[in-house]
């Protein structure tokens, strides 16, 4: 385990460019594995869970071909069998995609594999669904999990959450089953997966909360993979709860169903301006924010989806507003790489927060200055990069164990908060 020593910051003007996002990585490596032709994707996400997915797809027979750094050229098809195990190592996008994908599709029975916390995540929300296209998964909970490969039949599901990981894998078995499948969600969710569809020819209707697709084949797409929002957010966060503070964010994905953050950083009374510089099949473009004297606000479960993985930051910036904030119908977050509410809470009260854990999400009183403590990321990159931040607006130094978890989705982050910021990070 790495620990890192963390300093405070002032106020900070900067610039910052960050790497391609994680979903539409994922999602373009996957679509192109079963289109026919050959796509370039540019801008791929460099963390390991991306890795992941890139080198589950080769060990089924997928061609995929490293041309640069960031790079690379896939070629659709594959035999769709593993000669060992697919370890789908800490990614639960890896596992659940591969859920979809391999059930109407695999040769050979697949296995699917993780580390010790992927193992604990929950997969019965995705099982039981492809099961009811009659998919041959088992078991049912927690990898490993083995899927035999066999005809599936189109399927209309009613979603009791709202998750583009469930959506994704169930538009993917869709694909290949007799007669269509839908999806309707509670609550909007990303929609990456239907834009790429939509791009590549598949049969896709869409509405709000609904998806449908049709069986059919898929056109290659050469993809320009945009900034990620949520690798952003970190720079964002401390921007807007360090008034006086800027940061300009460039080439970053501003799908709107990823822009739920952004909207709460207006809530709360920072300053927030965007500019869409293209728009397929994904938004993209600038984001400044500017820090100003904030306010309590109240996060729903209306929002939660659209801003799911920034929650931890939104944490931090009640800290500095005036009054009441509360995060509810979130429980989500307790079954993310950790349990996110519960490393909420310890992390703000090691720094003097005054924090309240509910079920299903947290109150926060503030404004309260924010003292250097010894943190943990709890084998979560998301918590550790709220850490970071964290470590920046508070007084006196803090020490982060486990960062090199961070690494997950964004290996440089530290180096480049550091050199966006102004914080200091020593290992």
């Amino acid at each position: 385990m790495s620990r890192v020593e963390l300093g405070p910051v002032g106020r900070v003007r900067s610039r910052v460019r960050v790497p391609g996002d994680k979903s539409i990585s994922h999602r373009a490596l996957v679509l192109n594995a079963i289109a026919e032709g050959t796509a370039t994707v540019r801008g791929l996400a460099p963390g390991a869970d991306v890795a992941a997915t890139l080198d589950a797809l080769v060990a089924l027979g997928v061609e995929i071909e490293r041309l640069g750094e960031d790079i690379v050229r896939v070629t659709g098809g594959a035999n769709w069998r593993a000669e060992q195990s697919i370890d789908c190592r800490n990614s639960g996008t890896t596992a659940r995609l591969l859920l979809g994908l391999l059930a109407p599709r695999a040769t050979a029975p697949v296995t699917l594999i993780g580390d010790r916390s992927l193992s604990r995540r929950p997969m019965r929300r995705v099982v039981e669904p492809l099961r009811r296209m009659s998919a041959e998964i088992e078991p049912t909970d927690t990898l490993p999990i083995t899927i035999t490969g066999r005809p599936l039949t189109g399927f209309d599901h009613r979603l009791d959450i709202a998750s583009a990981q469930l959506k994704t894998a169930l538009l993917l078995a869709g694909l290949a089953a007799d007669g269509s499948t839908t999806v309707i969600e509670p609550a909007v969710s990303r929609d990456h997966t239907e834009r790429l569809l939509t791009a590549m020819g598949a049969c896709v209707e869409t509405r709000e909360r609904e998806a449908r697709v049709r069986a059919g084949g898929l056109r290659a797409l050469d993809i320009d993979v945009p900034g990620d929002l949520s690798a952003a957010a970190p720079f964002l966060a401390f921007a807007a709860a360090r008034e006086g503070s800027e940061i300009v964010v460039e080439g970053v994905g501003l799908n709107p169903t990823r822009t739920g953050f952004l909207d709460l950083l207006r809530a709360f009374g920072a300053k927030v301006e965007t500019a869409v510089t293209a728009s397929e099949p994904e938004p993209y473009g600038e984001v400044r924010v500017t820090g100003a004297e904030l306010l309590a606000i109240d996060v729903g479960p209306e929002i939660v989806p659209r801003a799911i993985d920034e929650l931890p930051l939104v944490a931090l910036i009640a800290t500095q507003a005036q009054g009441l904030t509360r995060v509810h119908g979130a429980s989500e977050l307790r079954l993310k790489e950790s349990d996110r509410i519960e490393a909420i809470g310890d992390g703000l009260a090691r720094m003097g927060a005054d924090i309240e854990i509910l079920s299903d999400g947290f109150d926060i009183r503030g404004p309260t200055p924010l003292e250097g403590a010894q943190l943990d990321a709890t084998g979560d990159h998301r918590i550790g990069m709220a850490w970071a931040v964290g470590a920046a607006l508070a007084t006196g130094g803090s020490t982060l164990d486990g960062a090199e978890w961070i690494d997950v989705s964004y290996p440089s982050f530290l180096a480049d908060f550091a050199s966006s910021v102004g914080v200091s990070a020593r290992v």
